[in-house]
């Protein structure tokens, strides 16, 4: 008797109906600390460790691959003053994994804003979004690196990300507690929010202000509320309390993307 044809089947109805995990699709949040996990003792807590919630998880794997200390340009290049930052491979090893129909969500600048070329980080990249690129010489690798602008590293994110079939979405870096006159947060609608917003202009890319409006937010709370809830002593890193405000209005936003497929997998 020949069973391969009732093997068939039966392997198709296992398929059928139960999927492997690595069908589920993933979102993979990249970026620095103000978006990166923490444990629950650590009173720094990034906005994509709370993030989940907002989601149908047996629907769509959360994957929070954001690494403190970390720039748009060594997320990409893995040369880092700390081999520990790269226990899981940040972005070559997303990018063994990356498949059509998964999402990454990327927000970096903070550390962008570091030297290009010192001894302690080698992070910082060329501001704004051209062409331009300078030479150094990299003090953990002693050989030289060409270094691009913020622009260029976002856009070869987004070019990686939709050479595997899969979709982008650039947030704008998250605000400081830096306030205008006392009573208005300062944004970076002239830099760092101008030059993602025109990344993802030029890229194809989704986009989301998230400075601009976590900033209207905060306006509306008022400085003392913001300083005691929602920030560290630092002023740039937040709370579990503002780093969960933060997620909330990533997962509004993503809800009101237009054609975006990812508000599908929301439970809000």
């Amino acid at each position: 008797m020949n069973f391969k044809p009732l093997l068939v089947i039966l392997l198709t109805l296992t398929c059928i109906l139960f999927p492997t995990a690595q069908q589920k699709p993933v979102l993979y949040l990249i970026g620095d600390s103000t978006v990166a996990s923490a444990s629950t003792t650590n009173p720094i807590q990034g906005w994509g460790g709370k993030l989940a919630q907002f989601f149908d998880t047996s629907k769509i794997e959360i994957q929070n691959r954001a690494v403190s200390g970390i720039s748009s340009r060594t997320y990409q290049t893995g040369i880092v003053h700390d081999p520990g930052m790269l226990k899981n491979g940040m972005w070559k090893g997303i990018m063994n994994t990356l498949k059509p129909g998964d999402f990454v969500i990327m927000q970096f600048g903070h550390n962008d804003e570091s030297p290009v070329a010192d001894t302690l980080r080698m992070r910082g990249s060329l501001k704004g979004t051209g062409n331009d690129s300078v030479l150094v010489l990299n003090h953990f690798t002693k050989q030289q690196e060409v270094v691009y602008s913020y622009g260029h590293y976002l856009r070869k994110l987004v070019a990686d990300i939709k050479s595997k079939g899969a979709t982008a979405i650039i947030c704008s870096p998250i605000p400081k507690n830096k306030w205008n006159n006392g009573d208005k947060v300062i944004r970076n609608e002239k830099d760092y929010g101008l030059w993602a917003k025109e990344t993802a202009e030029q890229s194809g890319a989704a986009y989301i202000d998230l400075n601009k409006g976590i900033a209207d937010e905060y306006d509306k709370e008022g400085k003392a509320k913001v300083a005691a809830s929602f920030f560290v002593p630092d002023g740039i890193h937040t709370t579990s309390a503002g780093a969960t405000q933060n997620a909330a209005f990533v997962a509004h936003a993503i809800k009101k993307l237009r054609a975006c497929p990812l508000k599908s997998f929301l439970n809000i």
